[in-house]
């Protein structure tokens, strides 16, 4: 249903784009979001995106990141700016459809001091 690209290893300060391709149209679902985790730490919400078109952001990245959607290619993106080490972990997008939660396979995002 959905597949993560785009992690990498980038400096502090450093930006990346992480990419999550759906299988069906993004209008499909009703929430569409970015989360991480984080080496011994519990997955966090990053960006959040409702059909409504609210977007909400985890306090640590507000200003920094920001979610993005290509409704042709069926791709929402996260550009991350101004990179921190404490942004590194295991990125995962997920989307919800009525009671059914998908997450695409993860993507590392590893930012160096």
């Amino acid at each position: 249903q959905l597949q993560a690209s785009g992690g990498g290893l980038v400096q502090a300060g450093g930006s990346l784009r992480l990419s999550c391709a759906a299988s069906e149209s993004i209008y499909s679902f009703d929430v569409l979001g970015w989360y991480r985790q984080a080496p011994g730490k519990q997955r966090e919400s990053v960006a959040v995106f409702t059909s409504a078109g609210r977007a909400d952001y985890a306090d640590s990245v507000k200003g920094r990141f920001a979610f993005s959607t290509d409704v042709a290619k069926n791709t929402v993106y996260l550009k991350m700016n101004r990179l921190k080490p404490e942004d590194t972990g295991v990125y995962y997008c997920n989307a919800q459809q009525f009671s059914t939660s998908y997450w695409g396979q993860g993507t590392q995002v590893t930012v160096s001091s």
